[in-house]
């Protein structure tokens, strides 16, 4: 009766369709092997680049072209429909945000499994077994790495050759691969800095156009970047820092719809002069600790 009168109900849009059994299956291996394809050739130290032009916009214009090697950034910006491809790119980003590398690798590495993966199913072999023995070799894999192993936590010197290694690996396949024994060792330095301590946004970045790479340093105290006043010495030694957080301008009443009223100029100006009086005060405290840089 249903289908005589009612047809069924609508559930996709209109243009839409509907994949299921083997053509499904077989839309999924072909999406998540095509992700890992296209970053396949940016992986490594001799991976090339990939250039990414932004698909106009409404108004008809692009965007600035990218080039880049990065798999996190090509995959950010590939427009997908693809499901089982949509996987692939929330594990590289979650892989950037755990781990910030490894993430061509990881996407490489699952598109790999399931490639395998299709061969098996195309023989008739169900994808449980498939999972199963998948597991079975992410526990032989992890028992043998575990094994070989080797813990310098306390040899400073192996410890920091280990992390030299690591900064080593990771630049080489990025921009300043030309210049990665220098970047490693500050990477590095800034890292040990931190004595153990997990949050890296202690570590500050001043980017500044100009010079080579080669003229980047770790500077060995604290950088604040302000400009210097007009006919102020550029250079001071053994000087006496202060440091505010407060503004230097005449103290207004800073509440929020606060409101003066005055019978008569006289009285705007009594205002005016113990602000000049309130903030020459303030003056005077800074002048008395005898600082030469503020």
């Amino acid at each position: 009766m249903h289908r005589i009168f009612g047809g069924g109900a609508q559930i996709l849009q209109n243009g839409a369709s509907e994949e299921r059994g083997e053509n499904a299956r077989l839309q999924a291996f072909i999406g998540a092997i095509a992700i890992g394809d296209m970053v396949k050739s940016t992986l490594g130290p001799k991976g090339m680049d990939k250039i990414l032009q932004p698909m106009p916009g409404q108004d008809g214009g692009r965007g600035q072209a990218t080039v880049t090697n990065d798999g996190a950034t090509i995959l950010k910006a590939v427009w997908i429909d693809n499901p089982a491809a949509k996987i692939l790119v929330d594990i590289s980003k979650t892989q950037d945000q755990e781990c910030g590398d490894g993430t061509t690798s990881v996407v490489v590495l699952a598109a790999e499994l399931l490639r395998n993966a299709q061969i098996l199913v195309e023989q008739r072999m169900h994808p449980q077994v498939i999972i199963k023995g998948y597991r079975i070799a992410l526990a032989a894999a992890r028992e043998k790495l575990e094994s070989l192993a080797t813990d310098n936590g306390k040899d400073d010197v192996a410890f920091r050759e280990d992390l030299l290694r690591i900064a080593r690996t990771t630049l080489s396949s990025k921009l300043l691969k030309h210049e990665k024994e220098h970047f490693a060792t500050l990477a590095v330095n800034a890292v040990l800095r931190l004595r153990g301590k997990p949050n890296l946004d202690y570590i500050q970045v001043l980017k500044k156009a100009g010079a080579t790479l080669k003229d980047s340093f770790l500077e060995e105290g604290f950088i604040l970047e302000k400009k210097i006043g007009v006919g102020m010495p550029k250079v001071l030694e053994d000087c006496r820092i202060m440091v505010a957080n407060c503004q230097m301008d005449t103290d207004k009443i800073k509440i929020y719809g606060a409101r003066v009223k005055v019978d008569s100029f006289e009285a705007v100006a009594e205002i005016e002069a113990a602000e000049k009086e309130k903030m020459k005060q303030k003056i005077d405290r800074i002048v008395a600790h005898g600082c030469n840089v503020f």
